[in-house]
Order: structure tokens, then sequence, then C-alpha cells
């Protein structure tokens, strides 16, 4: 009875798990270095959970220029005209630190008079929102 000293030519089935292991261990702190950096937040602006109603007769500080037939403007319902539009806004504005304003065109009123009603407003250095007309209105 004889002993192997090692020096048979039979081959080796068993994997060798070492380097197996060693990339995984190095991929297991590479994602736990990494977790801390990926987690994003979202901005949200949640409505306030007791809002102050306002009361039916306060006074609002928007603006509202309306654009109406036969190049007839007015602001707040004050009639306007149509040469002296742009120097009523910046009176309007210029104490002002908020300068926003909402244009309102009659359905009526050529797309060409509203354009021409909202430069005149941005010229004076305002910002313009629209406002969609109602249901209902005339086509």
């Amino acid at each position: 009875m004889g002993m192997s000293v090692g020096g048979s030519g039979a081959l080796n089935n068993e994997p060798n798990v070492v380097p197996m292991i060693d990339v995984m261990l190095v991929l297991l702190i590479i994602f736990m270095v990494m977790q801390p950096t990926v987690r994003r937040a979202v901005d949200l602006q949640l409505p306030d959970p007791n809002p102050q109603v306002a009361p039916a007769n306060a006074v609002s500080d928007q603006i509202v220029m309306e654009i109406l037939p036969n190049d007839q403007y007015a602001i707040n319902k004050e009639n306007v005209p149509k040469d002296a539009l742009a120097a009523r806004i910046k009176s309007i504005y210029d104490p002002r630190p908020e300068k926003i304003m909402f244009v309102k065109g009659d359905p009526t009123v050529k797309y060409q008079n509203v354009i021409w009603a909202m430069d005149q407003a941005r010229g004076s250095g305002v910002k313009v929102l629209g406002v969609t007309p109602k249901e209902g209105g005339k086509k």
C-alpha cells in the first residue's frame, strides 16, 4: 500500500469560489457606500391645514385688464383709452412690488388686440397671465 504524494494527474472538479466571494464583497461595499447619496427628496408644497378664509367683502389687490370689443380696454372695470393704456399700466404698477396682471379677452375680440394689450403690459415691466373665457360665453 502506497500513499499518493500529490503527483496524480487527475483534474479537480471543484470550483474556486474565493475570487467570486471577493467580487461579491467589493460590490456589497460599493452599494453600501452609494446608498446614502442615491436617496432623493421630493419637494412638496402641502396646503395649509388651517387655511385663513377671506371674508366675502375683502378687497382684492389683483389687477385684471379686460380687452373689450371696438378697441376698448378696461383695468379693474375702469375704462382706459387705447393710446393711454401703457402709461396707465405703468402708473398702477410702479409703486407695487408684485407686478402680476391678469388679462381677460372678450370672445368676440380679435387675437391681435389681446396680444397688443399684453405687449403693452410687458413693456411696462408686468408679468402677464391669461384668463380663459367662461364656459357658455359667446363663440
